[in-house]
């Protein structure tokens, strides 16, 4: 049988045509957009959950095309480019799955963009760019160091990404003293026409220094100019997110993408695997958990949302979650992981049942469409399933962080349970937000006493007692606005704005582009037009712990479809997080772009060349 399948984007509307060569009796169109979905002509909805659906058809002709034609349910989520179109799309015919051919190319197209400028006089090809460099006359000729300069890790690195030894016998020489006022991750690298120095503040300098010089030899062709450079980074969390709930990427790109990060002075992993979609870390507390949704697809608690399709998914071992922990671990970087609640928590109230009031009559709907993705915390069973889920993810990493999400509980939630209005009244709570606030500050405490700090979303704050408060760590996502609000009250933040560090967005408003557009754009010197301490709230300098890039896996079949959105816009939230504040703004970073350009396709790593 030969199936086709084509969709294109028509002003607010998505029209699909679907041929067959052989009659199909009552076929139903299975498929995910990024929202809610409604039929316009075509078909008849039926099933809905979030932006999967189902859609009813007449029987089909063979040779004959079927066209159907869709909108958004809100139609502010109209269509704003390919991304936008049916994603993991199937027919189903009696107990048949016939997949679709995807109809139009999945991902970022490679398109070539015009030339990068050249790197201004005086600027190093180094991403990020150093605290301070004094540059002397000459070059040191440079492939690698002796044995016992102390960079085993990056030696196994450049291994990986296929360059060449950073540590050889009859390497030069990289003598290497303490100087405490460097910071601990602080160096101080002396390049002279014959040899090298170091002076570092801790072992997290020396690994810099190597990292610095690994990446001039390849960016200035072997021959190094000669200089001081004074280099100890801005902020102490310089951090990239990944969603691997929406998309399950395997542990191999997660491994990649550490070394990536490495090469970048990036020193935090974000490991997002839990979210409405599915759960995916093999914990012994909640097996139901990733057991019954690290699958979704046809017949599984969850179905295809988000390009999931007939089935996709996986989940991740205690053996994955060591390894990933190592790697991280021999280039500088710790682990942040999320287990997501109060909301996004659908896929955990399918997989465990009795996390809602069976007594709730509210009609409260999430931003993505779902109906039931938040447990209540009135509810004795969700701490039976929280509070020991809770201390084992933390017990994991060594970090001793855990992320609790707190983000985009859906307007009235709980407003028709009972078991929470007796709660309200017991705890003197009015609103939803008082609510979330109160459970995750029980959550935030029991995670304290067992000496683990948490994290959240800026949504965590809110609440009549203050939100989440146990000494957590906010991130502040939706703008810097909320950021500045919650230091002020007296909560440390990471700055991780949407607008200039979500790199699911789109680069740009070409409707051949691929990405989200919630928060506008990004294209690549957006990525350093901001300040993570913003003109006018100076104070709370001390309170900003560092930036993050975010990547969300809404658009994501293939594992390779983020490169080309991580890179090169990741240059840009590395040169925030370590530079001083307006060492590179967007024509520089557009130059050292085009530096990296050629390092990326070294190391095989794919990147946006348009945009």
């Amino acid at each position: 049988m030969t199936l086709t399948f084509s969709s294109r984007i028509e002003g607010n509307q998505i029209r699909c045509l679907i041929g067959t060569d052989r009659p199909l009796a009552a076929p139903v169109f299975c498929f995910s957009l990024m929202a809610a979905p409604k039929v316009i002509s075509g078909g008849t909805l039926g099933r809905r959950v979030a932006g999967y659906a189902e859609v009813a058809l007449p029987d089909l002709a063979a040779g004959a095309l079927h066209e159907v034609v869709l909108e958004h349910a809100v139609k502010e989520f109209g269509p704003r480019n390919r991304a936008w179109l049916p994603l993991g799309a199937y027919l189903r015919v009696g107990k048949e799955c016939l997949p679709l051919p995807a109809g139009n190319d999945i991902g970022l197209r490679d398109v070539d963009g015009p030339d990068a400028p050249t790197l201004a006089p005086g600027r190093l090809p180094l991403v990020p760019q150093p605290t301070d460099w004094a540059p002397s006359a000459g070059v040191l000729p440079f492939q690698a160091v002796a044995p016992d300069a102390g960079l085993d890790a990056l030696q196994d690195l450049a291994e990986r990404l296929g360059l060449a030894p950073i540590i050889a016998a009859g390497g030069l020489a990289l003598p290497v003293t303490e100087e405490a006022g460097l910071g601990p991750e602080g160096y101080r690298l002396t390049i002279a026409s014959t040899a090298l120095s170091v002076a570092v503040g801790g072992a997290a300098g020396l690994h810099y220094a190597g990292v610095t010089l690994l990446t001039l030899r390849e960016t200035c062709g072997g021959a190094l100019p000669c200089g001081v450079i004074t280099d100890t980074p801005r902020f102490g969390w310089r951090g990239q997110h990944l969603d691997c709930a929406r998309h399950f990427f395997g542990i191999d790109f997660i491994l990649r993408l550490l070394d990536l990060m490495a090469l970048l002075k990036l020193n935090r992993f974000h490991w997002h695997f839990a979210d409405d979609e599915a759960f995916r870390l093999e914990v012994d507390t909640q097996p139901l958990l990733w057991q019954r949704t690290a699958f979704r697809g046809e017949g599984e608690p969850v179905p295809g949302v988000f390009g999931g399709g007939i089935r996709a998914g996986g989940s991740y071992s205690k053996a994955d979650v060591a390894q990933v922990v190592a790697r991280a671990k021999a280039l500088q970087i710790e682990v942040l992981p999320e287990i997501e609640v109060p909301a996004h928590s659908h896929a955990m109230i399918k997989a465990a049942p009795g996390l809602r009031d069976p007594g709730d009559n509210g009609e409260e709907v999430s931003i993505q469409g779902y109906l039931d993705n938040i447990v209540n915390p009135a509810i004795p069973a969700t701490w039976d399933l929280l509070l020991p889920l809770a201390k084992e993810v933390a017990g994991l990493f060594p970090l001793r962080m855990l992320h609790l999400g707190a983000d985009e509980a859906p307007p009235g939630a709980w407003g028709g349970s009972p078991a929470v209005a007796a709660l309200k009244a017991r705890e003197g709570l009015e609103t939803s937000d008082d609510v979330q606030g109160w459970m995750l500050a029980k959550l935030g405490a029991e995670l304290a006493a067992s000496g683990v700090r948490v994290a959240a979303w800026e949504e965590a704050a809110k609440g009549c007692q203050g939100g989440i408060g146990n000494g957590a760590l906010l991130f502040s996502w939706t703008g810097q606005g909320p950021g500045v609000e919650a230091a002020r009250r007296g909560h440390d933040v990471v700055m991780c704005p949407a607008q200039n560090a979500y790199f699911d967005l789109a680069h740009s408003h070409d409707p051949d582009d691929w990405g989200a557009a919630w928060a506008g754009y990004v294209p690549l010197e957006k990525t350093v037009a901001w300040d993570p301490v913003p003109k006018g709230a100076e104070d709370i300098t001390p309170r900003i712990a560092g930036v993050e890039a975010c990547f969300w896996g809404e658009f994501t079949t293939e594992d390779a479809q983020a490169e080309g959105m991580i890179a090169p816009r990741i240059l840009g939230i590395a040169t925030k997080g370590w530079e001083p504040a307006g060492r590179t703004d967007g024509t520089a970073l557009r130059a050292l772009a085009g530096v990296y350009g050629v390092l990326f396709d070294r190391i095989g790593w794919r990147r946006n060349r348009g945009a």
